[in-house]
This record gives structure tokens, sequence and C-alpha cells, in this order.
């Protein structure tokens, strides 16, 4: 392992939002319909592995819970 630490689930699920909220805006922006459906298409990549990392994250909750 190297001397930095792991990011945490709250700091991944975080990132996955921010990345989400940015993907949303460049597709509103988007010129073309393929750009558009690229930054939706990543959005939606970003909104899954946000809800994973949610789930990640009550996995953990529960599991400190017992």
């Amino acid at each position: 392992m190297t001397s930095e630490e792991d990011p945490t689930t709250r700091e991944l699920r975080l990132k996955q939002l921010q990345r989400e909220q940015e993907e949303r805006e460049a597709a509103e922006q988007g010129y073309t319909e393929e750009d558009t459906g690229t930054h939706d298409a990543r959005a939606a990549k970003a909104a899954y592995l946000r809800k994973k990392l949610e789930e990640r994250a009550e996995a953990e909750r529960k599991a400190g819970d017992d």
C-alpha cells in the first residue's frame, strides 16, 4: 500500500455526485446529439456508481453496528 490513505466511501460518493452533476451540465450544453448522449451516459454511470457506494456505506454501517 502507498503512503497515501485509500479514499473513504464518503469521499468516493461525493466525487461521483460531483461527476454526475458536471456531466448533466455538459449534456445540457452539448452542441450535437452525440455530444449530449455521451454526457448523459457518463452522468448515468456516475449516478449508478454513487448508488452502489451508498449501498456499500449502508453495509459498512450495519457491519459496524454488529
